[in-house]
C-alpha cells in the first residue's frame, strides 16, 4: 500500500499507513508492544502521538518526525482519536488511504477501567456514581473548544467513561469518511484470548509478511488492580442499561 510521501526540509518524509485510533483501555499498548517486533512496521519513538488531537497545531513536519525511519510502514497507535471530534477529518484530509484498526472492549468494562484507571492517576476525586452522573456537565462545551488545534479538554478526555463507551456514534463518523476496506474492527477480548489469530489477521489487512506471533512479547499492559469486583451489581446493571444501543451495535458487527 502507498501511504505517501510529503515534502519537509529533512527531505521525503513517508505518511503513516496504519493507525490503531481505539479504545482506551482496550488493549492498546499490549499492541504497540506486539507491532514492536514485526519488521516491516515502523512504530514513533513514543505510544499516543496525538496528533490529530491536540498536537495538530505543532505541524506536520512535528509529525513526521516522530518516526525513527522512515523504512517500512509507518503505523501508530493513539486511542484518544476514535473519540475526539476532529481526529477523523484531520486525520482523512493527511492520510485517506490509510488502514484503520480499531479494538472494542466490553463497554461496561471499559468504562469502568477507564475510572479506575482515572483514579490511581489522581485524575479522578469523585467516587463513581457521581463521576458518571457529573459526567454530561463536564463535558458540556468541549467538541466546540476541541475544534481549536491545540486546544486539550481535561474532562473529555479523562472523564468521559460512558461517552468513550458509545461506540456506536464514533464509528459512525469514521465509517462515514473512509470505505469498509480500509477498516478492520475486533474485540479487545480476542487479544487477550486469540493473540496468534488477532496477529495473523492483522499482517493479512496491512499486507505485510507473515512472521511468526511474538509471544515472549506478549503479556496485558496497565491491566488495573482488579477494582470493578468492587463495583455492585446493580450499578453495573443500571451502567449496561445506559449502554444497551452500544451492546446493540456491537450484536450487529461482523467481528472477523
Amino acid at each position: 500500500m502507498n501511504s505517501g510521501i510529503v515534502d519537509s526540509s529533512k527531505g521525503q518524509l513517508p505518511l503513516p499507513g496504519f493507525v490503531c485510533i481505539g479504545v482506551q483501555k482496550g488493549g492498546t499498548t499490549t499492541l504497540h508492544r506486539l507491532l514492536s517486533h514485526h519488521p516491516e512496521l515502523v512504530m514513533p519513538r513514543t505510544k499516543e502521538l496525538q496528533y490529530f488531537t491536540y498536537n495538530y497545531d505543532r505541524g506536520l513536519e512535528w509529525y513526521l518526525s516522530q518516526w525513527p525511519s522512515a523504512d517500512g510502514l509507518r503505523a501508530e497507535i493513539t486511542p484518544y482519536y476514535i473519540f475526539h471530534p476532529r481526529a477523523p477529518e484531520r486525520l482523512h484530509a493527511l492520510c485517506p488511504e490509510i488502514k484503520i484498526f480499531i479494538l472494542l472492549r466490553d463497554p461496561l468494562e471499559r468504562t469502568l477501567s477507564q475510572y479506575f484507571h482515572s483514579r490511581r492517576l489522581g485524575l479522578e476525586p469523585l467516587e463513581i456514581e457521581l463521576a458518571l452522573a457529573s459526567e454530561e456537565e463536564r463535558l458540556r462545551g468541549a467538541e466546540e473548544h476541541l475544534a481549536n488545534p491545540g486546544y486539550r479538554h481535561q474532562s473529555h478526555q479523562e472523564h468521559s467513561y460512558l461517552s468513550r463507551s458509545r461506540y456506536e456514534l464514533q464509528l459512525n463518523v469514521w465509517q462515514h469518511l473512509f470505505p469498509a476496506a480500509q477498516i478492520l474492527v475486533l474485540r479487545s477480548e480476542s487479544l487477550f484470548t486469540e493473540p496468534q489469530k488477532v496477529w495473523d489477521r492483522l499482517q493479512t489487512f496491512l499486507g505485510l509478511s507473515t512472521v511468526p506471533f511474538p509471544a515472549h512479547a506478549f503479556g496485558r499492559i496497565h491491566a488495573g488492580q482488579g477494582e470493578a469486583a468492587t463495583v455492585s451489581s446493580e450499578l453495573k446493571q443500571r451502567i449496561r442499561q445506559i449502554l444497551q444501543d452500544t451492546y446493540a451495535f456491537m450484536e450487529s458487527l461482523d467481528f472477523q
